[in-house]
């Protein structure tokens, strides 16, 4: 499996508002940037849709080390709270129905196909791809207002 270092973050104007997200992929020394945003969204939503668009462009089964700055995220599989949705019927540990099924339903469709691995980094700190991600998904917001 090639290995495949990916960075992303997700924006909001507003939360809910106008969103966008970015996304840097490094392979070898090749590296490929990506963003993109909607009208109407949350700041989770777009850190998922970051993730997904990212392992999404992926042509074939990849090693990758997934970095990105949302606890939300992160956590969930770190810590396997998808487990536990899945176990429950999709409800969280209060019996309500897990915000943004649909993303998190794809996310881990893709993690079927990728070995995923999670790091939680600082954000808006010292890390560059962070940092990059974050303004590429802000310019993303701008381009659709």
């Amino acid at each position: 499996m090639k290995d495949v270092t990916i960075y992303t973050d997700g924006a909001c104007s507003g939360n809910p508002g106008p969103g966008g997200w970015g996304a840097i992929l490094f392979y070898g020394g090749n590296r490929k940037e990506m963003s993109g945003g909607e009208k109407h969204t949350t700041n989770n939503r777009m850190e998922l849709v970051a993730a997904i668009e990212a392992l999404g462009v992926l042509k074939e089964p990849c090693q990758v080390k997934l970095h990105s700055d949302s606890a939300y995220l992160v956590n969930c599989f770190q810590q396997g709270w998808f487990r536990g949705w899945m176990r429950n019927g999709w409800k969280n540990s209060k019996g309500q129905p897990v915000e943004n099924q649909d993303l998190w339903k794809s996310l881990l469709q893709l993690m079927d196909k990728h070995r995923v691995e999670y790091v939680k980094v600082k954000g808006h700190s010292d890390n560059e791809f962070n940092n990059h991600c974050d303004l590429l998904a802000r310019e993303a917001i701008k381009r659709l207002t």
